[in-house]
C-alpha cells in the first residue's frame, strides 16, 4: 500500500485561496467597532432611513448592524456561505453576490415597509449567498436535498433569531428613528435576488463564451 505521504506534491489535490469573504468579514467588523466602540459620528449616515434615504444607504446599509448578537450571527453564515460561494465561483462573483443580493433587499424593504423604518445588517445578503451556494451545488440526489432542507430550517431559525435581538434597543435608533422589528421582508427579497441573479447567469451560452474566448486567443497569437 502506497501512503499518501509518499506522493508527489503536484498530485495532490490543490486548494482554492480564498480572500474576499475574509475581507467582507473585516469591513463588517470595522464598521461596527467604529459605530459601537469608537462612536464615530458620521457611521450613523450609512444606515437605511426609510423617510429620507440617500442612493449610497442602499449599499451602506448591509454593512452596518444594530448589536453584537446581530452582528457576529451574521457573520457565521456569511463565513460559510460566502466560502462556499467564493471556492465555487470566484471573488469576483462573492462581491457581486453580496452587494446585488444586499442591495435588493434593502430596496425592497424600501418600497414595502412603513417610511418611518430604519435597515441595517447583512441579513438579505444572508440569504442571498444561502440561496446562491445551494443553487450552485445543486443536484437531484436525495441525500443534498436532504441536507438543503435541515441547513436551510437552521439558517432561516438562526438568522432569525439574530434580527430578534437587534430589537433589544427598544424603539429608538439613532436619533429617535424607530427601528423595524424583524426585517421578514429583507431576508425573502435576498434570498429571491439570490435565485434570480444564477437564473440570469444561467442564461449566458457558456459555449459562446468559450468560443469568443478561444477566437480572441487565436488573434492574439
Amino acid at each position: 500500500m502506497q501512503l499518501e505521504l509518499g506522493k508527489p506534491l503536484q498530485n495532490r489535490k490543490t486548494e482554492k485561496r480564498v480572500n474576499g469573504i475574509f475581507w467582507i468579514i473585516l469591513l463588517n467588523i470595522g464598521i461596527y467597532v467604529a459605530d459601537h466602540i469608537f462612536q464615530v459620528r458620521n457611521i450613523g449616515a450609512l444606515y437605511l432611513y426609510h423617510n429620507r434615504p440617500a442612493w449610497y444607504q442602499f449599499f451602506t446599509a448591509t454593512f452596518c448592524h444594530a448589536n453584537w448578537n446581530h452582528l457576529s450571527s451574521n457573520l457565521f453564515f456569511l463565513y460559510i456561505f460566502g466560502k462556499l460561494v467564493e471556492e465555487e465561483e470566484g471573488n469576483f462573483a462573492l462581491w457581486l453576490s453580496y452587494i446585488l443580493t444586499g442591495v435588493g433587499a434593502n430596496v425592497v424593504s424600501w418600497l414595502i415597509l412603513p417610511r418611518n423604518a430604519v435597515s441595517v445588517g447583512a441579513s438579505g445578503a444572508v440569504f442571498g449567498l444561502f440561496t446562491i451556494s445551494v443553487l450552485v451545488k445543486m443536484s437531484w440526489d436525495w441525500r443534498k436535498i436532504l441536507e438543503v432542507l435541515i441547513l436551510g430550517q437552521f439558517v432561516i431559525e438562526k438568522v432569525m433569531e439574530a434580527a430578534q435581538a437587534s430589537t433589544a434597543l427598544s424603539g429608538s435608533f439613532r436619533g429617535g428613528h424607530p427601528l423595524q422589528n424583524v426585517n421578514h421582508v429583507a431576508h425573502l427579497s435576498g434570498a429571491l435576488v439570490g435565485v434570480l441573479l444564477v437564473w440570469l447567469l444561467s442564461r449566458i451560452p457558456s459555449q459562446s463564451l468559450d468560443q469568443d474566448a478561444s477566437a480572441l486567443h487565436r488573434k492574439g497569437r
